[in-house]
């Protein structure tokens, strides 16, 4: 009841306005004005505020909200922790397991070895300036040899 009380109190101010910009001569604005005015007092007829009070005031509805929102954040949470690989500490046992309870096995097993003989071997023969050369120091050997991979 009281919320029908204000839907048409507001709405009859709208259209107090409305009336008072009309008089002013700005009758579009008036327009625009009484139209947005009458939306509360439609609202009201058609029952949705009383629909609306029911759902705001009732606690169940609110323990309902609060219920899908815990169920909301719980499968964020696990697909947070499945993302990271975090499950070897959750679940016991899921550390070394794929899908078709085989052992997993690493992508490329030789990607972390050093390539120092296929690069210098496609290349072809090195100029005659780098033969020379004193050897590289043991800080900058890695790099040196990424840069003869690239023949650079």
């Amino acid at each position: 009841m009281l919320a029908e009380t204000i839907c048409s109190a507001v709405s009859a101010a709208g259209l107090g306005i409305a009336a008072l910009t009309a008089y002013r001569k700005r009758f579009l604005a008036a327009t625009r004005i009484a139209a947005y005015a009458l939306v509360p007092v439609a609202l009201v007829m058609t029952g949705l505020v009383e629909w609306v009070s029911q759902i705001v005031f009732d606690p169940v509805v609110w323990a309902g909200f609060g219920l899908l929102g815990l169920a909301w954040l719980l499968l964020l949470v696990t697909r947070v922790v499945e993302r990271r690989g975090l499950r070897a500490a959750v679940e016991p046992g899921a550390a070394g397991e794929t899908r078709g309870g085989g052992r997993r096995r690493p992508v490329a097993p030789d990607a972390s070895a050093p390539a120092l003989g296929a690069g210098t071997a496609a290349t072809g023969p090195k100029p005659a300036s780098r033969r020379d050369a004193a050897p590289p120091a043991d800080d900058f050997s890695d790099i040196e040899a990424i840069l003869k991979k690239h023949g650079i």
